[in-house]
């Protein structure tokens, strides 16, 4: 049952990125990138990872894309406002894109298969491990980061404010 989830959550998460590329409306694509963000924290959950499913629909899915989609909608993109691109341009574009899909065929070509971990723990991606190292190993990073964060977020409070009394 696990294994025709995935197929189907990689067949989704394929399917969308590829309608990304070829939607014709904007906002389209950006709702297919939504779709595709979902399937791919689907797959996050299927590996236990459930705390790196939750991050990623939050700040993926829930603020950057809503910030895309907003973006997109101000710029009120048309095609009679589009400028159309010299024939030269677009086959250089082709001839990058093919490029670039040989050096990738070439590199996965010659690569050695991944092998499963033999001490597969089941539980690492849990929210509760996840803090015991955060909160044991990784002590000092985690605390500087966090003051890093504090001194952003008082910055742009600053910088905000229209007037410093």
């Amino acid at each position: 049952m696990t294994t025709y989830l995935f197929y189907f959550l990689a067949f989704v998460s394929i399917f969308c990125a590829l309608m990304v590329i070829f939607a014709k409306n904007p906002v389209h694509s950006v709702l297919y990138l939504v779709l595709t963000f979902f399937a791919i924290a689907g797959q996050y959950v299927l590996l236990n990872a459930q705390f790196l499913a939750a991050v990623h629909i939050i700040v993926y899915a829930g603020a950057i894309m809503v910030l895309f989609l907003f973006v997109i909608m101000l710029l009120n993109l048309n095609k009679e406002t589009e400028p159309h691109k010299n024939i030269w341009i677009k086959l250089a574009a082709v001839i990058s894109g093919g490029a670039l899909m040989v050096v990738l065929v070439a590199t996965l070509k010659g690569s050695e298969t991944i092998q499963a971990a033999s001490q597969f723990r089941p539980n690492i991606g849990l929210v509760k491990n996840l803090g015991q190292v955060l909160f044991s190993q990784f002590l000092l990073p985690f605390e500087l980061s966090s003051i890093l964060f504090l001194a952003a977020m008082v910055g742009a409070v600053m910088l905000g404010k229209k007037e410093i009394n």
